[in-house]
């Protein structure tokens, strides 16, 4: 018989959302900075398209991630299987 799967507790859910949005926006950001020349001294400056940029980037994140890659990041880090 098929093990049934486990429910995720709350607490992963919520501490993996938190972690996969900081991941994805400073890294977009960081990156989207690079590339248009709009990072300062201590960090990345995003206005205008580059910051819709950063807004679309991180939906197609979670998107893709939980419909078609079978989680995100840390999802995968902290759900058990």
């Amino acid at each position: 018989m098929a093990d049934a799967a486990k429910p995720v507790a709350t607490w992963r859910k919520i501490v993996a959302a938190v972690l996969d949005f900081v991941t994805v926006f400073f890294g977009g950001g960081y990156a989207i900075g690079s590339l248009t020349g709009n990072l300062t001294a201590e960090d990345f400056k995003l206005e205008g398209m580059p910051a819709l940029i950063l807004l679309a980037l991180v939906i197609i994140y979670f998107v893709a991630g939980s419909k078609y890659l079978g989680g995100t990041i840390w999802q995968r880090v902290l759900y058990p299987h």
